[in-house]
């Protein structure tokens, strides 16, 4: 009779602890589709494929761009957003980074995409803000964070 009891109680005990877990313990994701690549080699020798910007802007943390290519629909583009690993010494800082798209698709559509990239690991300590200068964007983007 004592077996019951003691596997009833072990079950008791163990619905008592699953209720305790919290949702605030739970990581959060980033909300942008990818982050930033920061690697110097990749930045000089990257090669990409053409494409148009149409629009840039930081919201939060995430630099959200949208650009267009030719393509049949553009699920099977690649796009890296690189950092060349320098810091200018300015006030503020700059950054130089360029986009590394792969476009195979060989249709005579033009598609546009939107794409988000966390650039948080872009931030300079003791600072508040720094210049993005973006190749082939034409103006720098200014990040506050």
């Amino acid at each position: 009779m004592r077996s019951p009891k003691i596997i009833a109680m072990c079950f008791c005990f163990m619905l008592l602890f699953m209720n305790t877990q919290c949702d605030d313990d739970e990581i959060q994701g980033s909300p942008c589709d990818q982050a930033v690549v920061i690697d110097q080699g990749f930045y000089e020798s990257a090669e990409t494929d053409d494409f148009t910007f149409q629009s840039a802007e930081i919201i939060d943390n995430c630099l959200a761009v949208v650009l267009s290519s030719s393509g049949c629909d553009g699920e099977t583009w690649s796009m890296v957003l690189v950092d060349s690993g320098s810091v200018a010494e300015s006030l503020p800082e700059q950054r130089f980074l360029k986009f590394v798209f792969s476009n195979n698709e060989e249709c005579l559509a033009v598609i546009t995409q939107e794409r988000s990239f966390d650039i948080s690991n872009l931030q300079v300590e003791g600072s508040n803000e720094i210049i993005l200068n973006i190749d082939g964007f034409p103006e720098s983007i200014t990040y506050q964070y």
